[in-house]
């Protein structure tokens, strides 16, 4: 919560001299705002996407390569928050940065861009007033309202996944109570001794002296020497028997 007292409001005063600072890109500015003292050497900063730079030469060093390199920067703080305790004070809020690249040729302004970043930034008190003792600035990504997004629409998907299999699950219970229980199989005829049947007896042409056999033995019979129809007795042509 912001704090309302007279300390308060000087802390946050404090802070808007020093993004005025940067705005009017105004080193001497700066200078009056950055803690001096037996403390200058605590003196921290965190550019968003830097290093942390430490001491107050590095890091009135990295606003004058900054403030050099920057044609047009703007800030508009949101979110502003001011918590003092005792001879501390801490101060969060939200960067909405505009810068501007080199003007164009005809006077013009150039391409404006935005980015938010949010700060904290800390103060001590001292005898010059209230002075930035360390600032983090971190940026805010555009991307995670986009993964955000993603992500609900990949959670409404997988719960419409899910109803769909559930329902088919669900007809394929109630088609099988439809169709009733399958009807037992009845038991196996049980095979004979020889497994070759019901009975165990040959098959109807395996049977003893077949036909095919009889008609073979007939015919052995009907062609032997004796007794044959063409012998005629043994007898000559001219009727008389041989001796």
């Amino acid at each position: 919560m912001t704090s309302r007292t007279a300390e308060g409001r000087a802390v946050e005063r404090a802070n808007q001299a020093f993004y005025d600072a940067i705005e009017h890109s105004n080193l001497d500015e700066l200078e009056a705002v950055v803690l001096t003292g037996p403390l200058a050497e605590s003196v921290s900063t965190v550019h968003p996407g830097w290093p942390v730079l430490r001491g107050r030469r590095e890091v009135m060093r990295s606003y004058a390569l900054i403030m050099a390199n920057t044609e047009y920067i703007q800030f508009f703080l949101t979110d502003v928050e001011v918590a003092v305790d005792g001879d501390a004070a801490v101060v969060t809020c939200t960067e909405n940065i505009l810068t501007g690249g080199p003007a164009e040729e005809d006077g013009s302004a150039g391409a404006l861009v935005g980015g938010l970043v949010v700060a904290t930034n800390v103060f001590r008190r001292t005898a010059e007033g209230w002075q930035l003792w360390a600032h983090h600035g971190s940026p805010v990504l555009a991307e995670e309202d986009d993964d955000d997004e993603e992500a609900d629409v990949s959670a409404e998907a997988v719960d419409a996944a899910i109803e769909d299999v559930l329902g088919e699950v669900l007809e394929a219970a109630k088609a099988d109570e439809d169709d009733g229980p399958d009807a037992p199989d009845g038991p196996d005829a049980p095979d004979g001794p020889d497994g070759s049947g019901e009975d165990g007896t040959g098959g109807e042409d395996d049977g003893p002296g077949g036909d095919e056999d009889e008609d073979e033995d007939g015919d052995d019979r009907g062609d032997g020497d004796h007794g044959g129809s063409d012998d005629d007795g043994g007898r000559d042509d001219d009727g008389t028997k041989e001796r």
